[in-house]
């Protein structure tokens, strides 16, 4: 049997795939394997990447949870209920993920700065955000939060209403039929954002220099640690870069089980 002579159009995908990985492949193997693995785990182990890591992971462990606790219900009841300007309000929450990280920043000082919108009250009430460890926080919930949020409202759109009446009609309250079947049915999806927020939740940077500052031991995560160190001690930062690429890689690798885990699902019912 003769073999398929390779087209034109093939040649042009194949091209475009190898650009691809160049693009976006490359840098991250680059990451892993610029320096030798005895220079990058000195830079590591410093005082101060691993009080930046400390940092990040305490940040963004505490954010995804604000998130899971106070998103899920939110986007359950935009995925479930439909009023005016629902459409319009989804958008605004998703905005902060295509929002640049200086205009992220920029956000979170106008609304939560000393002089901003909510600034007197937070003052009167003895809160001072920015240049805190709650400032970081707070970033990072404004940045990484719309990822939970959008799966979630997917996760939540995609259970058949049958079950949830189904549920109603047996006697259960609202309460009940959000805990009971709609999270256990979504819960895959759910996951997946959870998962997602926490990766993001590790990269950030942007908005939390802006809002939170880089006070060494105080605000300084590790993303902040690497442009820190980027100028003078450049195997440290390659060293924490590594690290951050492998636990977002392996991040990212749960999260896409869990969504595929949720589509399966989600077929079979």
């Amino acid at each position: 049997m003769r073999g398929r002579r390779p087209s034109p159009f093939g040649a042009v995908t194949g091209a475009a795939l190898l650009v691809v990985v160049l693009l976006l492949g490359l840098p991250v193997v680059a990451i892993l394997t610029d320096t030798a693995p005895g220079r990058l785990w000195d830079g590591l182990t410093t005082e101060s990447s691993l009080t930046a890591l400390a940092l990040s992971l305490a940040g963004a462990a505490i954010a995804t949870v604000l998130v899971v606790v106070v998103g899920t219900p939110a986007a359950y009841l935009l995925a479930t209920t439909r009023f005016r300007g629902s459409t319009v309000l989804s958008g605004l929450l998703e905005l902060p993920l295509v929002l640049p990280p200086a205009v992220a920043g920029i956000g979170l000082l106008a609304a939560f700065g000393p002089q901003g919108l909510l600034g007197g009250a937070l003052d009167d009430a003895g809160l001072r955000l920015p240049l805190t460890f709650a400032a970081v926080v707070v970033a990072l919930v404004f940045v990484a939060g719309p990822f939970h949020l959008r799966q979630a409202q997917a996760a939540f759109g995609a259970v058949d209403p049958a079950v949830l009446d189904a549920a109603r009609l047996s006697g259960a309250r609202e309460s009940g039929v959000f805990l009971r079947v709609a999270v256990p049915v979504a819960a895959p999806g759910l996951g997946a954002g959870a998962t997602l927020t926490l990766a993001r939740a590790l990269g950030e940077f942007g908005a939390t220099l802006m809002f939170a500052g880089s006070l060494q031991g105080v605000t300084r995560t590790a993303s902040l640690e690497v442009y820190t160190r980027f100028g003078t001690d450049f195997p440290g930062a390659l060293a924490l870069s590594a690290v951050l690429v492998l636990v977002s890689a392996l991040l990212l690798v749960v999260a896409r089980l869990l969504a595929t885990r949720g589509e399966v699902a989600g077929a079979a019912g």
